[in-house]
């Protein structure tokens, strides 16, 4: 169809014609048009003619009127202006009623309380933003439960259709896609098995000139009045129309009960708009029409009715008399839908539509963010989707200004005397579309497995302080771990337990997590550099308790929890379970407690949403055979089972973590946790070769842990070291040498396969109390770092201690002797805890990451709290499973990894 041939749709001729306020002449008068009924305002009753004859309706500017027993006493109730405009809205509208409020969204929001709790609701998977914070919020808090499906197919509301059904909500087309929606067969389909749903559109992309949904079937229209039909974007409105005198009286009475009627000023204004609306819409859709053969034109997917390949065309044509103004297209790059949006001149970028002024915006970021990205992502809502909303400038300048905006951002190209489309690689924002895409597609199993988790904690042998000025630490992990678990749910929620903060729990119903504000990093990608502060403000605000209302610890504890959580789900799924953490470290004594946390949560998350796998079973042994010359499985214990792909998604996401708890992490802490054994970390910046190197072939020593308890302020212990160093620099200079010399022999030695065992643990003796020595000059020791140094170093134990960490208390590592006997140590022990310390024998260097074997048979999952819905009767009969949710929690400390590893094969990195 022409651009012409939008103008050429003949409307109804049934509409009804005003009687006339003059005599009659003496013929019969056929029926006014639609613009003319526009134009055209009669009173509603001799009660309303103005004394004065004016050619306007007066503005009834009055809260209140004198008087008892009138039309009007409150103009919350009833104002002569709003009377006015809702009798001329219903005239044009083909209703019987029509209520003017304050906005669209008022609009639903009065139409939505006509349902009560436990009612259900159909709506369509492609609405507008507010329509959908809105119904989630009636699901999360009224007992309503919702229904999305593609409207578009009228057979996906028959799975759905009960007499718990209250509500369909429709809206054709959709915004911003442009979809189309047959009312007349969803809302027969509807009322034959549901007699006492009500049918209810959002029409405001049509406008009664262009659509009257009640003469389809539809029970209550509504319109945001803000768009066509006030036309010029100056005042708020909405428009609700029916034709039922029973819904009428509700709306009416909730109307009047919540107070959000139109002002008389804004009735004013928007009866003068409506006046204009004829002639505005014919000349928007016009040029819509030139705009969207243009785009169609040049190559790109282009949503637009009037086109002849949209889905939907033939059905739009029945049931409306036009196309409308606004049209999407999508560039298939959203960094180039940026460029072209900020390109233009005339098109004014700005949320909303129906404006005499054309607008442009991309509703993924605008509109519609208050979707998040993962359920737009799972609705096709692609990222790159520009949205243009056609005004009545000409359209020579529009057009002419869309393609130099067009031409600037690199989207075309002027080649042979046209605009030709520049060939795009296929963008990111396209491949992350495919991806959820077919996620989403391919649902995802069902997880009802518990996974068990663990990560150790480390301590820095060497070089402590002097890492921050790009000296090189060796690190190790400790045989203290931290254990965590997640259990299923299944009812929409998500908790978290934190056993070792006072036993902390935290719940989340996971709608109203602030979804709006995150931006997932899809599988395959990695975090950017920098954390989302978009999303860490949204979690703070919206999703947690103060900070001084929660357990020290358990708010950052949370925080990296939840943004994990967050930024990990992709294709529209939503794991939902608890997880509880438990740690045989000390908490905040400078072991790595947070690290091993932030690994166990990566690990869990990454599980959970799927973005890792567990390696198959390896093929078992079996005995040659005639045709077959064997297989010999050698186990290993689960060691190295976990492969380094895997293991380094992991440490990625465990940095993340870390950045949440600490800010600018180094990032040794968490590789540790992961990789386990030792490594060498050196901090890029200081003219040398920087990063981490794990060291090879490093044994494992036995270590004794002291907890000083004594509280650490790290960072202004690492600022007293930078003082120093400006006022001492060749002092301190001198220090930072003899460490990094301390270190390069920590290395090698722990490095030499060949090297004898007792002359390791000489060197690593001296090496030990030479470095701790160093530390003391920097003034980072402790008078109780200093008694448990002097402890052991008596001539009953003979051993070599030094502090670990920030120093300033917190913790101190003592190595002992291969040979050093059990009851010697349990004296050093008892000497130790008789100053009030905490002890912790240990390994160090051992294994990193774990992750209980799923292939064992011991434990199966069981849910960590029942769902609410369906109802037990309705639930299939399962066998009674054993869960270690509860003993988990419940098992003693001392005891704690023995029991855990007796639940089965563990697989390691």
């Amino acid at each position: 169809m022409s651009a012409e041939g939008v103008q050429k749709f003949r409307m109804p001729e049934d509409l009804p014609t005003p009687e006339p306020e003059s005599p009659s002449i003496p013929r019969a008068r056929q029926p006014y048009r639609f613009s003319t009924l526009c134009a055209t305002v009669e009173t509603p009753n001799a009660d309303h003619k103005d004394q004065h004859g004016s050619s306007s309706v007066p503005i009834y500017q009055t809260a209140t009127f004198k008087g008892v027993g009138g039309q009007y006493d409150y103009t919350r109730s009833g104002n002569p202006t709003r009377t006015h405009l809702e009798h001329h809205i219903a005239k044009i509208s083909s209703a019987e009623h029509a209520f003017a409020v304050s906005s669209g969204m008022a609009c639903l929001d009065i139409i939505t309380r006509i349902l009560k709790p436990g009612d259900e609701l159909i709506a369509g998977d492609d609405i507008y933003g507010g329509t959908h914070r809105l119904l989630t919020y009636l699901r999360t808090h009224m007992g309503i439960k919702v229904h999305h499906v593609d409207t578009t197919d009228p057979e996906t509301l028959v799975p759905h259709l009960s007499p718990k059904i209250a509500m369909v909500l429709l809206e054709t087309p959709t915004n911003p896609l442009l979809k189309i929606v047959d009312i007349a067969r969803i809302s027969a389909m509807v009322k034959e098995k549901c007699p006492d749903a009500v049918i209810v559109v959002d029409n405001t992309m049509m406008s009664p000139y262009l659509q009257r949904p009640l003469e389809h079937g539809a029970d209550i229209v509504y319109d945001s009045a803000t768009k066509y039909l006030s036309g010029h974007h100056d005042l708020m409105a909405g428009i609700i129309t029916c034709n039922r005198d029973d819904l009428a009286k509700q709306i009416a009475f909730m109307i009047n009960s919540v107070g959000n009627a139109l002002t008389p000023f804004d009735s004013f204004l928007l009866l003068r708009g409506v006046k204009t609306l004829a002639i505005r819409m014919d000349r928007q859709q016009s040029t819509a029409m030139l705009v969207a053969q243009l785009l169609s034109r040049l190559g790109f997917v282009t949503h637009y009715p009037g086109l002849p390949n949209h889905p939907g065309r033939e059905i739009h044509e029945r049931i409306a008399d036009g196309y409308g103004a606004v049209l999407s297209f999508e560039t298939g790059d959203k960094e180039l839908s940026e460029r072209i949006v900020g390109a233009t001149r005339l098109w004014g970028i700005s949320v909303s539509f129906g404006c005499v002024n054309s607008l442009i915006s991309m509703p993924c970021v605008m509109s519609h963010a208050s979707i998040d990205p993962a359920t737009r992502a799972a609705r096709g809502l692609p990222e790159d989707l520009i949205r243009l909303c056609v005004g009545i400038e000409d359209p020579a300048d529009l057009i002419d200004d869309l393609q130099h905006a067009l031409l600037a951002a690199g989207a075309i190209t002027y080649a042979a005397d046209d605009f030709i489309r520049l060939p795009n690689p296929i963008s990111r924002a396209v491949e992350k579309l495919a991806f959820n895409e077919s996620r989403t597609n391919a649902s995802r199993p069902r997880e009802d497995r518990e996974w068990f988790v663990s990560a150790p904690g480390k301590v820095i042998l060497f070089g402590e302080h002097a890492v921050v000025h790009g000296i090189t630490a060796i690190a190790a992990s400790v045989d203290l771990r931290c254990y965590g678990l997640t259990s299923p749910r299944h009812d929409n929620r998500l908790s978290l337990q934190l056993t070792d903060i006072g036993d902390y729990v935290h719940e989340w119903d996971l709608d109203d997590l602030p979804w709006d504000a995150v931006t997932p990093v899809l599988p395959g990608e990695h975090h950017a550099d920098q954390l989302d502060q978009k999303l860490m403000e949204a979690i703070a605000v919206r999703a947690l308790p103060a900070q001084s209302e929660m357990p020290k610890g358990a708010y950052s504890a949370s925080v990296a929890f939840l943004y994990l959580y967050m930024t990990m789900a992709h294709g529209g799924e939503r794991p939902s379970f608890n997880f509880a953490a438990r740690s045989t470290l000390p908490i905040g004594a400078g072991l790595g407690s947070s690290a091993s946390y932030s690994a166990c949560i990566a690990t869990a998350l990454l599980l959970l949403h799927q973005r890792i796998k567990i390696p198959p079973l390896p093929a078992p042994t079996r005995p040659a055979g005639a045709d077959d010359p064997g297989h010999l499985h050698m186990s290993h214990q689960g060691r190295r089972a976990i492969p380094p792909d895997t293991a380094e998604e992991v440490n990625r996401w465990a940095f993340v973590a870390e950045k949440v708890l600490h800010g600018n992490p180094s990032g040794v802490d968490n590789s540790v946790a992961v990789f386990g054994g030792a490594l060498a970390y050196t901090r890029p910046g200081f003219g040398k070769k920087s990063g981490m190197e794990q060291i090879q072939g490093f044994k494992s020593l036995r270590f004794l842990l002291v907890d000083s308890r004594v509280p650490r302020d790290t960072k202004k212990l690492v600022a007293g070291v930078a003082m120093k160093k400006a006022e001492e620099p060749e002092v301190v200079n001198k220090i930072m040498d003899a460490i990094q010399a301390i270190s390069d022999e920590a290395r090698r030695a722990l490095a030499d396969p060949e090297l004898p065992r007792p002359s390791l643990l000489d060197a690593l003796s001296a090496l030990i109390d030479e470095n701790h020595a160093h530390l003391v000059s920097l003034g980072v020791s402790h008078p109780s770092l200093e008694l448990i140094r002097s402890t052991t170093a008596t001539d009953q134990f003979g051993l070599s201690t030094k502090l670990t960490g920030a120093g300033g208390g917190g913790c101190a590592v003592t190595l002992v002797p291969d040979d050093f006997s059990d009851a010697s140590l349990q004296a050093l022990v008892s000497a130790l805890e008789g100053e009030s310390f905490r002890t912790y024998t240990t390994s160090v260097g051992g294994s990193g990451l774990g992750i209980l074997s799923p292939y064992n048979k011991e434990h199966e999952s069981a849910l960590a709290t029942p769902p609410e819905t369906p109802l037990e009767q309705d639930m299939p009969a399962v066998p009674s499973r054993r869960s270690a949710k509860d003993t988990f929690q419940a098992v003693e400390l001392g005891s704690l990894s023995s029991w855990v590893e007796d639940l089965g094969r563990w697989m390691f990195v």
